[in-house]
């Protein structure tokens, strides 16, 4: 965990980056605190996801872990209704391990998204793109097997309600909520 030296920071740079070092989504996000499992950054809403060629202004807030040593990101929505829901509740970005430095948390995203929907389906995406990359950017072998394993350990704790997929991020969402 990273302590008091990123909890004095009000604000951090949200980087994810493309395997060999190529821009793909970024935005700021409040540190909100951490715990066991690692530290929440909350994203309010209205705030911007940017990538070259294409913005997306979120109408929900989210509660984002950043786990101190696993390869993924996790992204807990906010529940609204109507136009400004989200499409699901939880979606998980399959990633490096995040590295903290310089006022931002920057990992590569190896292309895999398990996604739980409202109703609690559970879902792998981009499969076919982590395919793709694995050629095309010519993925590690080590990398291949890092990606393959954490989406199905997320995979596994997402169906289970296993930490940190308990509801312990309702918690974080609160926080962000007194916060803005």
């Amino acid at each position: 965990m990273l302590g008091f030296v990123v909890m004095g920071v009000e604000s951090v740079r949200v980087v994810f980056t493309k395997w060999g070092g190529g821009q793909h989504w970024e935005s700021v996000g409040r540190v909100l605190g951490e715990d066991e499992c690692g530290t929440w950054v909350g994203g309010v809403r209205g705030r911007r996801l940017s990538r070259p060629g294409h913005d997306v202004v979120l109408p929900y807030g989210t509660a984002m872990l950043v786990p101190a040593d696993s390869g993924f990101v996790a992204c807990f929505n906010e529940p609204r209704d109507g136009a400004d829901a989200a499409g699901c509740s939880t979606y998980v970005d399959i990633t490096t391990v995040p590295q903290w430095g310089n006022g931002a948390v920057t990992m590569v995203d190896l292309d895999l998204d398990v996604v739980q929907r409202w109703s609690g389906e559970v879902e792998v995406h981009d499969e076919d793109e982590f395919a793709e990359h694995q050629e095309s950017l010519g993925y590690p072998e080590e990398v291949v097997a890092l990606a393959e394993r954490s989406c199905a350990d997320v995979r596994r704790a997402v169906e289970a309600g296993d930490a940190p997929f308990d509801g312990r991020a309702n918690a974080w969402l609160e926080r962000l909520t007194e916060l803005t």
